[in-house]
């Protein structure tokens, strides 16, 4: 089997990390060049990895390379993965897929087209803790209460985007793959802190049957927790994403006396696993783990979510 070619586009933090795991598979992937537009980031690339190209455009390479990740500011993403799919390229990028809904409905009629693999790097979705858990909620009877808690404090990244693109992404696609009742209105509030964005988001989610999701993001907080409860008839489910815990209050005993039961699981690499589904997806058909329409779902629960923000009133959340 050839080998994918392959190139990453960003070489910020987290872009990075992707570089290291395109090395690490390279039993499958030629690492075609590193693109990298800053000076400063040139260098680090270079210095990192001595002998592989560095390249300021994606242009400069395109006709070398079958994919990319692109893992570049948000802002950017649009052309990137539209330029990416008009040359017929598989493509990785990082949430979000793009900035709002009228770039995800072009991107959408460009992708349609293709014959080519688009992932998008929606990485909270590889916790095992979902594969122990999500047929169970899949079957929760309703109505239930989704409770998620995403804070930390600040850390001077990502400030080219709102608490809502950088973290709110990532619950508001898990309520889309966790559970089965999808959003209806969103109502939600906002503070500008440290950045003249969004830097704390409580959004309130009605979702079908009665369910409901109150979801709290924050980039100034004391302290990070990353959780999710979910309080229904059949009792209450707690997962710690931070220390990879379950904890669980069944509606009768789990024993005499005993009525929390507690479990933990391994930590993941999720980038090393979105990368292998990648080239999975690539080279032997496998539908993309988190594809398109997930990628264009989250992108329009963001753009409601904003939009209560700035009004200052519930949104109808619209599926076409």
């Amino acid at each position: 089997m050839n080998k994918i070619r392959v190139a990453v586009l960003g070489y910020g933090h987290l872009g990075k990390w992707h570089c290291q795991k395109v090395v690490a598979h390279s039993d499958r992937v030629e690492f075609v060049a590193i693109v990298e537009k800053f000076p400063a980031g040139q260098i680090q690339a270079k210095t990192n990895h001595p002998g592989l190209r560095v390249v300021s455009d994606v242009s400069e390479i395109m006709g070398e390379i079958d994919a990319a990740f692109v893992v570049t500011p948000t802002s950017v993403h649009f052309e990137l993965v539209k330029l990416l799919l008009e040359n017929d390229k598989h493509v990785f990028c990082e949430k979000p897929l793009c900035s709002n809904d009228h770039e995800a409905l072009a991107l959408k009629k460009i992708a349609l087209d293709k014959k080519v693999v688009l992932q998008v790097g929606h990485s909270e979705r590889f916790h095992e803790a979902w594969e122990r858990l999500v047929p169970r909620l899949h079957a929760l009877k309703t109505p239930y209460t989704v409770r998620i808690n995403r804070v930390a404090p600040f850390k001077g990244r990502a400030t080219d985007v709102d608490v809502v693109q950088d973290l709110a992404i990532h619950d508001l696609d898990l309520l889309m793959y966790l559970f089965k009742q999808k959003p209806k209105k969103i109502k939600a509030s906002g503070i500008k802190i440290r950045t003249n964005k969004w830097d704390h988001a409580t959004i309130q989610v009605e979702m079908e049957e009665g369910c409901e999701a109150i979801i709290v993001v924050g980039r100034n907080h004391v302290k990070e927790m990353r959780d999710i409860e979910v309080i229904s008839q059949d009792g209450m489910i707690f997962v710690d994403l931070f220390m990879n815990k379950i904890l669980e209050a069944p509606k009768g005993e789990v024993s005499e006396g005993v009525f929390v039961k507690e479990d933990t699981y391994p930590k993941r690499d999720h980038l090393m696993l979105e990368h292998r589904h990648f080239y999975d997806s690539i080279q032997n058909g496998l539908k993309s783990v988190v594809g398109l329409y997930d990628g264009l779902a989250a992108v329009h629960l963001i753009d409601c979510t904003l939009e209560s923000m700035d009004r200052h009133e519930a949104v109808i959340v619209k599926w076409t």
